[in-house]
């Protein structure tokens, strides 16, 4: 005759207390959630001298950054320590540091007001900028003024860095105040809006350099000659003073080149150049350029 199947034992009481519950220490009836676990105090001792002096000397490091790397660049480029690698300073930022071909000329740009800021600014005012994006505003003023824009953007900033929208408030401000009827600037790049002024025609939507500033007209260079234009008749491309060289430069380049017995491919090509809308040359524009220059006779050097 078959035994039936035996039940399992309940596990013992003895049995049981051998294996604890994590949260053994912790009464029957107490909710988890809401027990109280006693934790030791850490003591966090305070910076000696020697460390709120290293703090500080590593925080100045920090926020100079955008300035040294500035001046950084400005050296490169000048000594032309790219050129066992690449033609151009803009190629060579952009393989060596991932810069857009704006960006490093921010950089110079910001270091040379970050200098003057440090110049000019009153010696109680011990508030630099942190970053490139802070002091961009400033470069619409001339370098007497940009002093008196940060301590004004400080003031508003309650003793602070100030932030962007700060600065550039401050500038705008300044700028209402010192208005005048002409505010171009020699060297800068602009672009001829020929409207409905026949003197113009032809001239619409080509850039040129201001070489000489009226009271309401300005005298500018283009690649084929200079012409006298009213401020109606001009709106500046704001381009950084790197950039303005640069045109000045293919506006030197084209002009050595073009006369009127050209053939008509190379007059078309020359003409497209003088109607950029961007301060630089694309690999394909420099390669024709070049190929013209030779053809013709002519380099940088004249």
């Amino acid at each position: 005759m078959n035994t039936p199947p035996r039940k399992p034992k309940k596990a013992t009481s003895a049995a049981s207390s051998k294996s604890k519950s994590p949260n053994s220490d912790i009464a029957p009836s107490e909710d988890p959630a809401s027990a109280t676990i006693d934790v030791a105090a850490v003591e966090v001792p305070e910076l000696t001298e020697q460390e709120l002096s290293d703090r500080l000397h590593l925080e100045r490091k920090v926020e100079r950054a955008f300035f040294e790397a500035g001046k950084a660049l400005v050296e490169l480029r000048d000594r032309r320590l790219y050129r066992s690698t690449h033609k151009t300073f803009e190629e060579y930022c952009r393989d060596r540091f991932g810069f857009s071909r704006r960006q490093p000329y921010h950089l110079m740009e910001a270091a040379v007001i970050f200098d003057n800021l440090v110049e000019k600014c009153e010696r109680n005012v011990h508030i630099l900028p942190t970053n490139e994006w802070q002091v961009r505003p400033l470069a619409k003023l001339d370098p007497d003024t940009q002093p008196e824009a940060w301590q004004q953007a400080v003031e508003s900033a309650n003793g602070k860095v100030p932030s962007h929208r700060i600065v550039k408030d401050a500038v705008q401000k300044i700028m209402e105040r010192t208005q005048v009827p002409n505010s171009y600037q020699i060297g800068e790049v602009c672009q001829i809006l020929a409207k409905d002024n026949p003197e113009l025609r032809g001239k619409g939507g080509c850039w040129c350099i201001v070489t000489y500033v009226g009271e309401f007209s300005c005298t500018v260079r283009t690649w084929d000659g200079e012409v006298t234009v009213g401020v109606q008749h001009l709106k500046s491309y704001n381009y950084l003073s790197g950039e303005c060289e640069q045109m000045q430069s293919l506006c030197d380049r084209i002009s050595r080149i073009y006369f009127d017995s050209l053939e008509d491919t190379v007059k078309n090509l020359l003409q497209s150049l003088g109607k950029l809308n961007r301060p630089y040359l694309t690999a394909v524009e420099e390669k024709l350029l070049n190929l013209i220059e030779t053809e013709y006779g002519v380099t940088d050097g004249g």
